[in-house]
């Protein structure tokens, strides 16, 4: 452990991750006076670690990363730059977004990544990879899915030549030509498989059931049913009715029972895929009702001992989405691990998504376990953004008032912010 008590903060708030989360938070928080630093590459994960061609699963008013001003929704973007509004948006159009909301709402960003974050006296130091340290008061840490791809255990030792997640592609046109079995039947895995396919792959989805369907079909016979849907869908879409309403209110989501959040947790990012992928799903076979038992390489090809036999393909691409172990990461040291409350890899979260260590915050993916499934999706970002905020201004309020601060009244946010910051909840 590092003792920084002979110096002072370099700023009041660290920012780990510049994708929708971090680039939100430290939005609102330097609109309220709080000195804050952002390392990472904007917008990174989005960029490399997802496929070209993929169009954004969430519906248009749920994926505006949230300012404090509400000035730079995507609608702006689009005005600003002249475009066309099109649904589903295409994954290229969110990362320009993205750059374009960081450029306006967080202009000064550290891109160097972040190596190791250890507790330093009354706060934290972090170190980068070029061996620069820095000291804050608070830590939020908002990496995302970075680095929590899941990879079944008959896949554990199989050479990523031959078997691969899909988060790390960001190109699958490399796969021209060549016989690829996609494992999983969530959004990743089906776009995935269908992207394969458009790209001269022969794709082949492996799922242990029939592929479940989001949002409306489309299909003869099917107006009213699909009516109704659109009428009971939440503003986000995460989730089935009437869960997804549940869902758009983390506050409830946190004060639920812990088991009882789960279930709802998982009810509600049960794998499936968008409608508006399934009439480009002609092309690609599925293997519906199939687990694989393991697998292994045959020469330059890869056998799959599936129930109900075996099948050879050139590559498998896992398509069996993430899970959360924020140890994985690499980034804490020791100590800081030893402290941390989790519970199945993931941070236990308080108010203001602060963790058990005072000062050390997670928001995004990782606050699923904590906040609901909300956090796996831009929507929940302001919500996060806000509590954040509100929790570092009211604790430096009474960290001021009880040092006898004359000016700790202006420390705390105006009636205006008050009023915004409430939104959060506790």
């Amino acid at each position: 452990m590092s003792n920084r008590t002979a110096r002072g903060d370099d700023c009041e708030v660290i920012v780990i991750g510049a994708g929708p989360y971090g680039l939100a938070a430290a939005a609102h928080l330097a609109a309220h006076g709080v000195s804050t630093r952002v390392f990472g590459e904007p917008m990174s994960f989005w960029r490399h670690n997802m496929p070209q061609g993929m169009k954004l699963r969430s519906p248009w008013g749920a994926t505006h990363i949230p300012d404090p001003h509400g000035d730079l929704s995507l609608d702006a973007f689009t005005a600003a730059r002249g475009l066309v509004r099109r649904e589903p948006l295409p994954l290229e159009t969110f990362v320009d977004y993205g750059m374009w909301f960081q450029h306006a709402a967080v202009p000064e960003i550290d891109a160097r990544m972040i190596a190791r974050l250890e507790s330093a006296g009354d706060g934290f130091r972090v170190e980068t990879m070029d061996g620069a340290h820095v000291h804050a008061r608070r830590v939020v840490v908002a990496t995302g899915l970075a680095r929590q791809a899941f990879r079944p255990d008959a896949f554990a030792d199989i050479p990523a030549e031959f078997a691969s997640h899909a988060s790390e592609h960001s190109d699958l046109g490399i796969f021209r030509g060549r016989r690829v079995a996609v494992v999983g039947r969530g959004q990743s895995a089906c776009e995935s498989a269908v992207l394969l396919h458009e790209a001269g792959a022969d794709a082949e989805l492996i799922c242990r059931g029939d592929v479940h369907w989001l949002g409306g079909n489309a299909r003869p016979g099917r107006a009213s049913v699909d009516w109704l849907r659109q009428r009971l869908a939440s503003p986000s879409g995460v989730g089935p009715f009437p869960l997804n309403w549940l869902a758009e209110r983390p506050d409830l989501a946190h004060a639920m029972p812990v088991e009882m959040r789960a279930r709802f947790a998982a009810r509600c990012l049960r794998p499936g895929a968008a409608a508006w992928l399934r009439p480009r799903f002609t092309g690609v076979r599925v293997l519906a009702g199939e687990r694989v038992h393991s697998a292994v390489v045959a020469g330059e090809r890869i056998a799959l001992m599936l129930d109900h036999g075996t099948a050879v393909f050139d590559h498998v691409l896992l398509g069996t989405g993430y899970k959360i172990d924020v140890a994985k990461l690499g980034i804490f040291d020791a100590g800081v691990l030893a402290m941390l409350a989790r519970r199945d890899g993931a941070p236990i979260l308080g108010a203001g998504f602060e963790s058990s260590i005072q000062g050390l915050h997670f928001i995004g993916a990782s606050a699923v376990g904590s906040y609901g499934p909300l956090m796996r999706f831009i929507a929940g970002a302001g919500f996060a953004a806000r509590a954040v905020t509100k929790r570092v201004l009211g604790q430096r309020s009474r960290a001021a008032a009880g040092r006898g601060d004359a000016a700790a009244p202006s420390l705390a946010p105006d009636a205006a912010d008050a009023a915004t910051l409430e939104k959060a909840g506790p």
